[in-house]
């Protein structure tokens, strides 16, 4: 036990605040890579002031999207909020949004890997070896996420920190040799250049650099304290890109300003540096010794194709965990959660969502259409994500939550979220406007909708005959030995409870049969204290514990996902760990002594008998070794 302890204090304290943020920005941060060029092209010299708008816009989805996923840590984003305020149709529409964010992120992310590696072969720059390119960077990441092959979440890291140094390097060397308040006033010509109009679109379009906030939801499940980090982590994000997009553009117009009513950092090649926004900026920097600037665009041309890259995994993963989770609910046909038969991933959703639909949008080669559909995708499922916030805080009025963000009114005994009333006005009004004035990506968008909800539809009434709104889950398949395949393992863990022996085995559990297990430590709370009250000690001796049943996974080399939560009632967070996670078997421990209760002899304790009466899945007690002997 001594060497597991020491073994546990070694290992990196996983999916705190530190490293969501990390994953967040390099999914975030990777779109200002082509989001920059789209925008200045509708917004010309008020690029600067649209990402100004669309960070605030972004600052209220933050909130929501903090005080969402606090409060249902598990993946789905808006699609779970809707599930949770509204009822399964709505978390339909806001899932297949998504879906359509994931397919335009595969999309557009690697239609620009091959502008940035033009650097070493120019035509990659322009039609057709651009969608040739990017293709074949498609069906790569499709063919290795079907084989299983996953990304380091170390590498990710690393990249994400040298994407962002690397961003305010242009910035500090922009504002040294370029920056010009002078001309970025002299750009801006109201009405005219930009129209209204185009000012009016190019706020919707923006926030296409700020659509990665679901990446932290879809990690939620695997944050140690959500209470704690997952709102830290998104406060993060928000600081980090609004401060990249608040400066760059400023860069970016000194060096390329508007002329003649248009900017270079709009045009698309050859004229124009539309589809390498940033390597637009660094040719532009002013730096005339040839070597050196060779140099830079070499390196922010790998960089920038690396980050894409990523970005386009990322989608792919994304695609096919959304379509796995719909397919669970029952909101899609339970072929997509086929698993292949060698490789256990959802080749098929694979193929079909990230692979065929990816490349079939990737075909016209239209860098504003791809942005304007991102806009419509997006802003839908912005909009829904705060319509349900707002739901959310009038359904549970008076009721004990985790987490609550800030900005609220109080009125008729409701916190009403100030944040997610902003950012439905704004993002809803957007939708509209992205639907109103772009006629291609109206009929796109819309037909993507029509399309999907016939299929929802059709398959609720006429193959499963189940109501449209009810909320149900796929039964779990198993394989042979039915009775025995535990997939999904819980393993509540509290000092002075043999959790250790429990460990042990769910672990041997575990790798007989390739299964993950969540160990969950609890912090009971006070009534009379909020929810997300200080408490280091409790949270320190709930990390140790992580840690030493973590440790104890990789003994067994099985992966071992911690998890903190703060409850009023230890049983009750159990359960619902165990629902939200589809557990298929909790393992727990009774007390290491047993205690009188009216002159009897207790048994289990209060935790374990509530779990044994409400657990929905089988629930397997062990025993500790010194009562059993």
């Amino acid at each position: 036990m001594a060497r597991r302890r020491r073994q546990a204090h070694e290992l990196e304290r996983v999916l705190g605040a530190n490293a969501l943020f990390a994953t967040a920005y390099g999914n975030v941060g990777s779109s200002i890579y082509y989001a920059l060029g789209v925008t200045a092209f509708f917004a010309l010299g008020l690029t600067p002031l649209v990402f100004l708008i669309a960070g605030l816009f972004f600052a209220a989805t933050a909130a929501t999207y903090a005080e969402g996923t606090v409060n249902f840590p598990e993946a789905g984003g808006s699609s779970s909020f809707a599930r949770h305020a509204f009822n399964e149709v709505v978390s339909f529409g806001a899932a297949w949004a998504q879906m359509l964010n994931y397919i335009i992120t595969i999309a557009i992310s690697a239609f620009f890997v091959p502008h940035y590696l033009s650097i070493f072969w120019e035509p990659l720059r322009q039609n057709p070896w651009d969608i040739v390119g990017g293709a074949v960077v498609i069906v790569l990441l499709v063919a290795l996420n079907i084989v299983g092959i996953q990304e380091s979440a170390k590498v990710n890291v690393l990249l994400a920190a040298i994407d962002f140094a690397t961003q305010v390097l242009l910035v500090l060397l922009g504002f040294v040799l370029v920056f010009s308040p002078h001309t970025l006033v002299h750009n801006v010509h109201f009405g005219t250049a930009p129209t209204w109009s185009h000012f009016l679109l190019a706020v919707p379009i923006a926030m296409i650099a700020y659509t990665g906030i679901e990446t932290v939801s879809n990690l939620s499940e695997e944050a140690r304290d959500p209470v704690r980090s997952i709102p830290r982590s998104i406060l993060m994000v928000a600081i980090a890109v609004f401060a990249i997009y608040l400066t760059l553009p400023m860069i970016a117009l000194s060096a390329m300003p508007v002329k003649h009513g248009v900017t270079v950092l709009g045009l698309n090649p050859p004229k124009g540096f539309a589809a390498d926004p940033v390597l637009g900026v660094v040719e532009n920097l002013g730096i005339h010794q040839g070597a050196l600037l060779s140099a830079l665009k070499i390196y922010v041309g790998l960089l920038a194709a690396t980050i894409l890259f990523i970005a386009t995994n990322a989608g792919v993963i994304g695609a096919s965990r959304i379509t796995y989770a719909m397919a669970g609910y029952r909101q899609l046909p339970a072929v997509f959660r086929r698993l292949h038969p060698k490789f256990k991933t959802p080749w098929i959703s694979l193929v079909v969502f990230a692979g065929f639909i990816s490349i079939l949008v990737l075909l016209p080669g239209r860098t504003n259409f791809l942005g304007t559909m991102y806009s419509f995708g997006a802003m839908l499922s912005f909009t829904i994500a705060h319509a349900s916030v707002i739901q959310l805080r009038r359904k549970r009025a008076g009721e004990d939550v985790p987490w609550k963000a800030r900005p609220n009114l109080r009125w008729r005994g409701v916190d009403w979220p100030l944040f997610a009333v902003i950012g439905v006005l704004g993002t809803g009004l957007s939708w509209l406007d992205v639907v109103i004035q772009y006629p291609s990506t109206r009929y796109a968008g819309l037909g993507w909708l029509g399309a999907g909800f016939v299929l929802y539809v059709v398959y609720r009434r006429r193959i499963l005959q189940v109501p449209l709104a009810e909320t149900m889950r796929a039964p779990v398949e198993y394989g042979v030995a039915a009775a025995l395949e535990f997939r999904s393992i819980l393993v509540p863990i509290a000092s002075g409870y043999a959790s250790d022996e429990a460990m042990d085995f769910a672990c041997r559990l575990a790798a007989e049969r390739r299964a993950s297990i969540v160990a969950l430590t609890a912090i009971e709370i006070p009534l009379d204290l909020p929810l997300d009250a200080e408490f280091p000690e409790d949270v320190r001796e709930a990390n140790d514990q992580l840690d030493e049943a973590r440790a104890i996974g990789d003994s067994y080399g099985v992966r071992v996902i911690g998890r903190i939560a703060r409850t009023r009632n230890i049983g009750r967070a159990i359960v619902d760990e165990a629902i939200r996670r589809q557990s298929e078997i909790i393992v727990m421990a009774g007390p290491r002594r047993m205690r009188l209760q009216h002159g009897r002899r207790q048994i289990f304790g209060d935790a374990v008998d509530f779990v044994l009466r409400h657990a929905p899945c089988r629930v397997m007690v062990s025993t500790p070794r010194e009562r059993a002997a």
